[in-house]
């Protein structure tokens, strides 16, 4: 059995995320999350990048996406200023997710999607950051604290920015009357893909 302060740090992570979740909707600015959802329904590509735990949110999001029929790529930081911007083009749409809005390897990406005419949505904690600043829309990200006793790892913040991702692709599902047929199709496996298929 593990100690004592192991489990009650355990059961605390669910009140931690529960209250940020549930503070999230004060944050929510209906008029920047409809553009948002206007420009993903209208962009013909869609991409996102970040970096760390970001990084792995956003290919969670550039999933959803692609599971309600909207192309989308993850770009590492990495390959986007190797080649990997490419795939972008005039018009297309780039998510960038980072809490602090300035992480320094998502800068030429974002020079490069303004160069190329791409517009960008960029989920933030920082309102004045210079990914907020030259975005074409901004979401704002609140993060309470991290459920770790050290307040360092990236936990509650995940989960709330993975939240904003789950809005939208609800929204875009609405807004577009995505159906269970068209999902079905490309869902076909799994338990999922049985219930919808029967």
């Amino acid at each position: 059995m593990i100690g004592k302060n192991a489990i009650l740090t355990a059961l605390s992570a669910y009140d931690i995320e529960a209250e940020c979740i549930k503070k999230s909707k004060e944050y929510f600015d209906q008029e920047a999350f409809s553009k948002a959802v206007e420009i993903l329904r209208n962009a013909e590509r869609i991409g996102a990048s970040g970096c760390g735990h970001s990084g792995i949110a956003c290919q969670h999001f550039t999933h959803l996406m692609c599971c309600c029929e909207r192309p989308a790529r993850f770009i590492s930081p990495a390959e986007a200023v190797h080649g990997g911007s490419g795939y972008l083009q005039k018009g297309d749409v780039m998510l960038f997710a980072s809490r602090g809005g300035k992480t320094a390897e998502l800068m030429p990406i974002l020079d490069i999607c303004k160069k190329k005419g791409v517009k960008v949505i960029t989920v933030t904690e920082n309102m004045e950051s210079p990914l907020a600043l030259n975005a074409d829309v901004v979401l704002k990200q609140y993060v309470n604290r991290e459920t770790d006793k050290y307040n360092m790892q990236g936990t509650t913040s995940t989960t709330s920015l993975i939240v904003i991702f789950h809005a939208l692709q609800t929204a875009l599902i609405e807004e577009t009357g995505y159906t269970e047929e068209q999902f079905a199709l490309i869902h076909p496996g799994g338990a999922v893909g049985e219930r919808l298929n029967k």
